[in-house]
């Protein structure tokens, strides 16, 4: 029996034998620890009559470990010269298709429909690359699928934003975007020295479970998140301040936001980084009467 893909050696192999050079462009690092693959397998909980939609597969570490275990796995990768690669390594798998398409293009909601109807649960997996990471986590929990649960592997500082608190360093919108959607959990933190090519920083494997409703509720959904992202655009100004310049810009619209602060006793000298969501979504709320 062959070694799993997601050992140094094996790994190795694979990429000399293809001659694969690694894109930096696409923020491409293989995993190489065996372990720690098996942790994001068992963070997702899925079994023999579930689904997986797998995001970057790579070389298919990860794949072939959900092949193993789940019914259906559907895979999508950009980089066309992996197509190949994953070809041969999950050869024995005929119940694993990749999709030669872009995540951010795809229509989730179609492919569940046609290749997972025979699955119980579903879980969306990846280890995402830095540079278009929040997109991705966003459109996903954005968009009404039918999924139980998202497992990534982000860069740590990611995670720690997607985590954080109120009045902690790291607090801000993306943290209540994923956190009205999902519950965070921390799965373990990935060294930098378990990749090839080694990244300049370690990562964090998160599990987002999908919530039935959001912790709060705002009469907009839309102009709620406008107000957080405003409230942030600038982490050392005040509450007004990023408001006044950065969403309510008109006369009639500042005189019913210092209504607003005063009906929900926000001081409006205070930053974005110490309103909780509970309180976001007040503010939101009271600007919209």
């Amino acid at each position: 029996m062959q070694k799993p893909i997601a050992t140094p050696s094996r790994t190795n192999e694979i990429l000399q034998a293809h001659g694969f050079s690694f894109k930096k462009s696409l923020g491409q690092n293989f995993l190489i620890d065996h372990n720690i693959l098996m942790r994001i397998v068992e963070a997702t909980g899925m079994g023999e009559n579930d689904g997986i939609i797998e995001i970057g597969p790579g070389i298919g570490a990860l794949t072939e470990q959900f092949a193993q275990r789940v019914r259906r796995v559907e895979a999508f990768e950009l980089d066309d010269r992996l197509l190949p690669i994953l070809e041969e390594t999950l050869a024995p798998y005929p119940n694993t298709t990749i999709h030669h398409q872009d995540i951010l293009k795809v229509d989730l909601s179609s492919i569940i429909e046609e290749r997972l109807t025979n699955v119980e649960k579903i879980a969306v997996v990846g280890n995402l690359p830095y540079y278009i990471t929040t997109p991705i986590i966003m459109r996903l929990l954005e968009a009404c699928l039918p999924v139980d649960r998202f497992v990534f592997m982000v860069q740590k500082e990611v995670g720690d934003r997607m985590k954080a608190s109120p009045n902690t360093k790291d607090y801000g919108s993306l943290s209540i975007a994923v956190q009205y959607y999902a519950a965070a959990t921390r799965v373990l933190t990935v060294p930098r020295t378990v990749f090839v090519p080694r990244p300049k920083v370690d990562s964090v494997v998160l599990s987002l479970n999908k919530r039935e409703t959001p912790p709060v509720i705002v009469k907009d959904e839309t102009f709620f998140f406008q107000v957080v992202r405003a409230s942030f655009a600038q982490r050392r100004k005040t509450i007004r301040n990023n408001l006044q310049h950065n969403l309510l810009t008109d006369k009639e619209d500042q005189k019913r936001m210092e209504e607003a602060f005063q009906k929900c006793q926000i001081d409006p000298s205070r930053r974005g980084e110490t309103l909780s969501m509970e309180e976001f979504a007040e503010l939101s709320n009271a600007l919209l009467e």
